[in-house]
């Protein structure tokens, strides 16, 4: 027979008085380290998810920044009450992804970042002993920076840069050269400078310099294209806003077809497209009309000349034969004045040395009727407007309960449309306009209704990238706990069944009070007349073994269950 053990039994109050400490002291040193572990990592986790939840998604501010803008930016960050970082390099800020936009149009308010342009405050570190040439320089540089300064203030400019060309000037008034100057322009995405705009740079930077010509302005964007054009704007080809106006003008015309149509045949069942001619040239005509000559009496006199010449008193003309006796000279008159003119002579002279007749001559100049007419052609004229219209084929009921059926209007129907986008575009048929009118049916095509899966909706995903984080924690801190603590847990069990505190003597009477139903022996017989067999015989006597002498019992079923 197997030696008998003692067993230390722990009364039962005892065992209910074991406090959580008392347990853990209980516990062997594997268990203890176990416990331990499971708790430092649970601990770990739940502090790397606490501040990785407190701490925001840091995205970049602004970039390539030079070292005053950025000491600026920083300064005002600081004030603002706002984190931020550098990158490694020191090469971007970067801040809270939810206050990116917010800071940049904080900032922007007051004008941060400046970029790296230098205005007329380089003027004011010249050194002693700077010559002619290195002064002049000085003041190009700080001209076209603050020109730079002025053309970045537009909401549409980016960046900037200003070239200027100032020639040296000599005494020779004919041989000065004029000034010149370059814009180089970037433009921020999906921005535009319109005509009006352009304009106004190009004077901005003309009337800074003195002598500078518009027309000696060039205006570039970032890709090399030309903006630029001439000082009166007439540049060839057709610009965006002449392109926006026409496309505005076809916009109205369509827009009233359908407003006008659509009361008729329905919403979504008209489709109407015009086409716009507009002339853009500039045309000037003079017209310069002459009326017939008035009369006198009628007309203006502009001036008058009168020139009247008389003879002298006592001068005779030549007259007679031509000769020796018409060539003398005339004798001194003995007639009176305003006597009766003498007779003439054989000589063919004047009797008496008469006056010679006078000479009146009157020049009048009038006033010449002329009418002028200068004519000039508005820009934006429409030459031609052409439409084109479909409508779809009417829906017709023929019955209560019967689907409708779709027919073709007639041509009563169709005239009477056609007449109406004639008035509404303002038809005329000289300048060539057109107008068709189309009845066809519409295709309809067949919209695909099958619901998109759950796992593919939007909101979906964003509630998985959500809750992704704090449910894989959870699981991490499960399988922690399953893979420490579990055994410790399973261990403290095992442990309770085996040599656990119990009752003395309550494992062997639970034990002997059990009948056990073993396959190799017969149930027992309840007969009351019966003879005890041997098997009953020797199972008494276990019993009383097990109440004699307990501790002997249980050692022997713990050598058993052990495979002793």
């Amino acid at each position: 027979m197997s030696a008998v053990a003692e067993i230390p039994v722990t009364p039962p109050a005892a065992a209910a008085s074991t406090g959580p400490l008392q347990r853990l002291a209980s516990l062997d040193r594997t268990a203890r380290l176990r416990l331990g572990a499971a708790a430092a990592l649970v601990l770990a986790v739940l502090v790397a998810f606490f501040f990785y939840g407190r701490q925001p998604e840091y995205r970049v501010l602004f970039s390539g920044l030079n070292d005053k803008d950025g000491g600026a930016i920083v300064a005002q960050l600081a004030t603002m009450n706002v984190p931020y970082k550098y990158t490694e390099g020191g090469g971007a800020i970067m801040v809270p992804s939810d206050r990116v936009h917010d800071v940049r149009l904080r900032l922007a308010t007051q004008g941060l970042p400046k970029g790296s342009v230098t205005g007329f405050e380089l003027m004011e570190s010249n050194r002693f002993g700077v010559t002619q040439f290195q002064e002049r320089l000085n003041f190009q540089r700080g001209l076209e920076g603050e020109l730079t300064r002025s053309i970045q203030a537009l909401a549409s400019v980016q960046s900037a840069r200003v070239h200027l060309a100032l020639p040296q000037q000599n005494g020779f008034f004919r041989e000065q050269q004029k000034p010149s100057a370059s814009v180089l322009l970037s433009l921020y995405p999906g921005r535009t400078l319109d005509r009006a705009q352009l304009a106004g740079i190009v004077h901005l930077v003309a009337s800074s310099v003195p002598e500078l010509a518009p027309s000696a302005v060039s205006v570039l964007d970032d890709t090399g294209k030309l903006l630029s054009q001439t000082p009166d704007m007439s540049g060839a080809g057709v610009d965006a806003q002449q392109l926006a106006y026409v496309q505005l003008i076809e916009q109205q015309y369509s827009r009233r077809i359908l407003d006008l149509l659509e009361p008729v045949v329905g919403k979504n069942n008209v489709k109407a497209q015009v086409t716009a001619e507009v002339d853009f040239s500039h045309t000037e005509q003079t017209v310069e009309q002459h009326r017939p000559n008035l009369a006198p009496d009628s007309s203006a006199v502009r001036s008058q000349q009168v020139v009247e010449t008389g003879g002298a008193p006592g001068a005779q003309p030549p007259t007679g034969v031509p000769g020796a006796v018409s060539n003398q000279p005339p004798q001194a008159s003995a007639a009176p004045i305003n006597g009766a003119n003498p007779a003439p002579t054989a000589a063919g002279g004047v009797q008496g040395g008469a006056a010679a007749p006078g000479k009146r001559e009157s020049i009048t100049n009038y006033e010449v009727d002329k009418t002028t007419q200068v004519t000039r052609g508005g820009i934006g004229s429409i030459k031609r407007v052409n439409a084109a219209v479909v409508v779809n084929y009417q829906s017709v009921s023929e019955g209560p309960g019967k689907p409708p059926v779709t027919k073709a209007l007639t041509p009563e129907q169709i005239e009477q449309m056609t007449a109406l986008v004639r008035e509404t575009i303002g038809f005329n048929k000289d300048r060539g306009d057109s107008v068709n009118l189309m009845n066809a049916p519409f295709l309809v095509e067949e919209v695909n209704t099958a619901e998109q899966p759950l796992w593919k909706q939007p909101e979906m995903i964003e509630l998985a990238k959500s809750l992704g984080w704090p449910v894989g924690v959870s699981l991490a801190v499960a399988l922690l706990l399953l893979g420490l603590v579990g055994p410790v847990i399973k261990g403290r069990k095992q442990e309770s069944l085996e040599g656990g505190p119990r009752q003395p003597g309550a494992q062997l009477d639970a034990v002997a009070g059990e009948e056990l139903q073993r396959p190799a022996l017969p149930a027992p017989v309840q007969a009351q007349d019966l003879q005890p067999t041997e098997e009953q015989l020797r199972l008494e006597e276990a019993r009383q073994l097990a109440r004699s002498n307990p501790v002997a019992v249980a050692s022997i079923l713990k050598t058993w269950v052990n495979g002793e």
